[in-house]
């Protein structure tokens, strides 16, 4: 089992945990990605151990903002601009993403999705950096599959995600900064992930990250022993101080880029949890996603304008 497919287990167990899913929704999406009743039911109690020891669970980090879901604007989300479908030849075959062009666009940022695939609210990040002054495309990593149209069960995108391996990730990923290249010619090019995509751009920096000026990623899971020595761009990351499961790797982050002289800076936001940035979700944090979207703003003028 790889990293991220550790990684996406873990999540869905995380989120029976904190009541986002019963146990038999649980044990389905454990099932989808191949994973026996015993090992899924270890899984879960394994868990389950951070909270029973004491601490907070994402339910309280969730009431603590008194803000439902999609009640308030999100940030950026005034300015955004719509996006369009697009399609390009990629390593394995026709790459999907949606773009959306700055009126005087100041760079070009990829824009990677969490584990359900490029959703309306991917869309909706990538007009939103338009909307700010970046031309942003947000690439379908289940192209290969059909797309992520063609899974009405998000847990089924999941799962297709879970089998597709870290360097064909990589490979499309190089392959969207490259299209954002032909499609901003002479802009430098950033790149932003979110949950499972933030995993994906430690892992794109750990390749080498070519041609990418500026990464920010999202709570994202570090891969095992990552070494970002190939890499030129310039880190942010971002966490939620509530997220105790992905922020543990914070040190081993910051140590990794600092081995690699990278430019740095990694931040946690107080009483936030996992997946606080997306307004879609029972996580969401307006608070902590303001600041987090104005660290990334000004992150991105500095290393991209």
């Amino acid at each position: 089992m790889t990293s991220l497919q550790r990684y996406l287990a873990e999540e869905i167990a995380s989120d029976h945990v904190d009541g986002l899913l019963t146990r038999r929704e649980a044990m389905r999406r454990l099932a989808l990605l191949g994973m026996g009743a015993a090992a899924a039911s270890a899984l879960i109690a394994a868990c389950s151990k951070p909270q029973q020891q004491g601490q907070e669970s994402t339910s309280a980090s969730a009431t603590s903002s008194d803000t439902a879901p999609g009640s308030a604007q999100p940030p950026g989300m005034a300015g955004a601009l719509p996006t369009s479908p697009i399609t390009w030849p990629g390593p394995q075959g026709p790459l999907q993403a949606a773009w959306a062009q700055a009126a005087n666009s100041k760079g070009a940022v990829l824009v990677v999705h969490e584990n359900k695939g490029l959703n309306d609210w991917v869309r909706s990040v990538a007009g939103r950096l338009a909307g700010a002054g970046y031309s942003a495309m947000a690439i379908d990593l289940l192209s290969e599959k059909g797309g992520t149209a063609a899974f009405q069960d998000p847990a089924a995108a999941t799962a297709a995600l879970s089998t597709i391996s870290p360097e064909q990730f990589v490979h499309d990923l190089n392959s969207g900064v490259a299209q954002l290249k032909l499609r901003a010619p002479g802009q430098r090019v950033g790149v932003v992930g979110f949950c499972f995509g933030g995993g994906l751009v430690w892992q794109l920096l750990a390749a080498g990250s070519l041609g990418v000026s500026a990464a920010v990623p999202f709570y994202g899971p570090l891969p095992d022993n990552p070494d970002f020595a190939g890499s030129k761009a310039a880190v942010l990351g971002i966490y939620g101080a509530l997220d105790s499961r992905v922020t543990a790797s914070q040190t081993a982050a910051k140590a990794a880029l600092q081995r690699a002289n990278l430019v740095n800076e990694l931040v946690v936001e107080p009483d936030a949890d996992h997946a606080f940035f997306n307004d879609t979700g029972p996580r969401y944090n307006p608070v902590a996603a303001s600041d987090a979207w104005q660290r990334l703003l000004d992150w991105f003028g500095r290393y991209l304008g």
